[in-house]
């Protein structure tokens, strides 16, 4: 049986930001990011390893809901943020 956790956190973008795998142009604001970990079997101390990231964002306009959770990769996100903190010195 593989034990799972997941971590939260919220993430500022000052300005509108892409994320690859998202096809549109998504606005400023706070998004909650849901890491979902596994742990590692067979290690003498606990480790764990991500297993899938998702991100809270406004719902696309076809959709009658206001948001949506979308499967992102890790380094998708870590490319968008530093674009974010170079505009905010521009």
């Amino acid at each position: 049986m593989t034990m799972t956790r997941s971590r939260r956190e919220t993430i500022v973008f000052k300005h509108p930001f892409r994320i690859a795998s998202i096809e549109r142009l998504l606005p400023a604001g706070a998004y909650e990011v849901v890491t979902d970990e596994e742990m590692i079997e067979g290690l003498s101390f606990p480790s764990f390893r991500r297993a899938a990231t998702m991100m809270m964002v406004p719902a696309a306009p076809s959709r009658s809901s206001s948001a949506e959770m979308i499967s992102i990769g890790s380094i998708e996100l870590s490319d968008a943020q530093p674009i974010d903190a170079i505009a905010s010195r521009e």
